[in-house]
């Protein structure tokens, strides 16, 4: 079972996606942790994305679907996997449909994440973490026992820049010019499933198994 996540961030596509992997027992695959595990092995394909990154670069799509395909080729992923984060644009999402055809293979399901963008920027604008010892807290959902304190090493909490509503905008705003055009691509397929992420995160859940059997 062969599955990519789709969402905007901060839809809770992540969450979604290492339920998914432990429920099936394929692995959570993210590109930012294979780049890492290639880089920290220091594999030729982990030091020619090396030379992209240490520049500031984008590691091209070709390369990026190299190490991909590397991983999935693992024994760990004989029954499948879910894909989080690739691909983000039409361009990767051919090339990697091209390498899969050629293996004879293909993405059975793309799962699209859905949350309105109002929710999203509420969601991250309440979101609190610890600089200190790395604990996050969201003010309605996971609020701290006192407020603006870290549970667990009694720091102040803060707004991360990332989180804030304009960078939040910015975000999405990328997210609908790149990665939107996957969900027609996805439905051209006909393997894409649009679930409402704006539900409990176990109801999301319970309707991404319904789809996946």
């Amino acid at each position: 079972m062969k599955i990519i996540m789709l969402g905007a961030p901060g839809a809770g596509k992540g969450t979604q996606a290492k339920m998914i992997a432990e429920k099936y027992g394929v692995p959570h695959i993210s590109t930012g942790d294979i780049f890492r595990a290639n880089i920290k092995n220091g594999t030729q394909l982990g030091m020619e994305a090396k030379k992209y990154m240490d520049q500031g670069l984008l590691v091209p799509d070709e390369l990026t679907v190299k190490i991909l395909l590397d991983r999935v080729a693992g024994e760990d992923c004989k029954n499948g996997y879910v894909l989080d984060g690739f691909p983000r644009t039409i361009p990767q999402a051919q090339v990697l449909d091209e390498a899969l055809t050629e293996l004879g293979d293909q993405i059975d399901y793309a799962i699209n994440v859905d949350v309105p963008d109002e929710n999203i920027i509420k969601r991250m604008g309440g979101r609190r973490a610890c600089l200190s010892c790395g604990a996050t807290y969201h003010i309605e959902h996971v609020p701290p026992k006192k407020e603006g304190v870290c549970d667990v090493c009694g720091q102040e909490l803060v707004l991360r820049d990332d989180d804030k509503p304009e960078t939040v905008k910015n975000r999405l705003q990328v997210y609908h010019d790149q990665t939107q055009p996957l969900i027609d691509f996805y439905t051209q397929k006909n393997v894409l499933r649009t679930v409402d992420g704006t539900a409990d995160m176990q109801d999301v859940f319970a309707a991404i198994v319904a789809i996946l059997g």
